[in-house]
């Protein structure tokens, strides 16, 4: 289970993941070891999995940018999760709580790619409802870095 302290220190580095360990510590009101042992501990149980750089090309090569909210019958979430995972605009797939099974990451080079990817997941036979939201801007929390789109 994670903790206050989980949640601040993870989202602390959501905000900026090249904090070093003594601005977190400061930002956080923690000693650097607790960071330490804390930031070992969260990685050790899977919960933080790596750390990731969004550069500019990042956003050049798929400046389309979309969630898709899906709801699957029956049991074939892990099927239809699993081939939309093969699709190459697929950026990440997100289980959920509410009316929605899944919510999908989409990132593509232009609307009709787009387009063509949504389709395709449309037609996945588990698949009966869905509903896409282009993201027209992006902007981080406290710390981190806007990205327009």
């Amino acid at each position: 289970m994670l903790d206050e302290t989980d949640l601040a220190l993870i989202a602390a580095l959501k905000r900026d993941g090249r904090a070093g360990l003594s601005e977190l510590a400061a930002r956080l009101g923690l000693s650097r070891a607790t960071v330490r042992n804390r930031l070992a501990r969260l990685q050790e149980t899977g919960e933080v999995q790596g750390f990731t750089v969004l550069t500019r090309s990042d956003l050049a090569d798929s400046p389309v940018r979309a969630l898709m909210m899906v709801a699957i019958e029956g049991t074939g979430t892990d099927r239809a999760v699993g081939r939309m995972l093969t699709m190459p605009a697929v950026r990440a797939v997100h289980s959920t709580s509410g009316r929605w099974d899944v919510i999908v990451d989409l990132a593509t080079d232009s609307l009709s790619a787009l387009d063509e990817t949504i389709s395709r997941i449309r037609k996945l036979d588990s698949v009966s409802q869905s509903e896409t939201h282009l993201l027209m801007s992006t902007r981080r929390a406290q710390g981190g870095r806007g990205q327009g789109g």
